[in-house]
């Protein structure tokens, strides 16, 4: 049996994401931690948690999609799945290295319209792969929500 690129690149393009995400968010840690912060923010390790189980979630859901026979709108959504990639990692660096809360909110709004782009580009005819994507669309919701409060109680 041979195995198939996909089943190497598409992992090591999510660890890298996770890997310069986490590594940027982890710089920002103490400024973090001194921010005023709602009672609805989850702890830590949650997070940490929900982003593991999106991110395995999301590898997934690539890996079906790109397995796939190839549709009409293939080549918009590999370009959704990598401007994904860029958009997760360009908030940890707004957010957590620049410290610049209103913009790290215009930018997950716009993560957010990628995410549902992507379940709805995906879902006629790869609709596992699109059912994946739920909770991480849901997340970014959550997170959008949760920055904004943030920004609000510290701005």
């Amino acid at each position: 049996m041979q195995i198939k690129t996909n089943y190497i690149v598409i992992p090591l393009i999510t660890i890298a994401v996770a890997g310069v995400g986490s590594w940027l968010t982890s710089m920002g840690m103490d400024w973090y931690d001194n921010l005023n912060l709602p009672a609805i923010a989850p702890a830590g390790s949650f997070i940490g948690l929900v982003w593991t189980v999106i991110f395995i979630l999301s590898t997934i859901s690539a890996i079906m999609f790109w397995n796939a026979p190839r549709g009409k709108n293939f080549k918009i959504i590999v370009g959704l799945f990598l401007s994904n990639a860029v958009l997760n990692v360009l908030w940890s660096f707004l957010f957590f290295t620049l410290h610049i809360f209103w913009w790290s909110i215009f930018e997950m709004i716009i993560l957010n319209v990628v995410n549902l782009s992507l379940i709805i580009l995906l879902y006629k005819n790869y609709r596992k792969s699109s059912l994946l994507l739920i909770p991480y669309f849901l997340w970014v919701t959550f997170a959008t929500y949760l920055a904004y409060t943030v920004a609000v109680l510290n701005g």
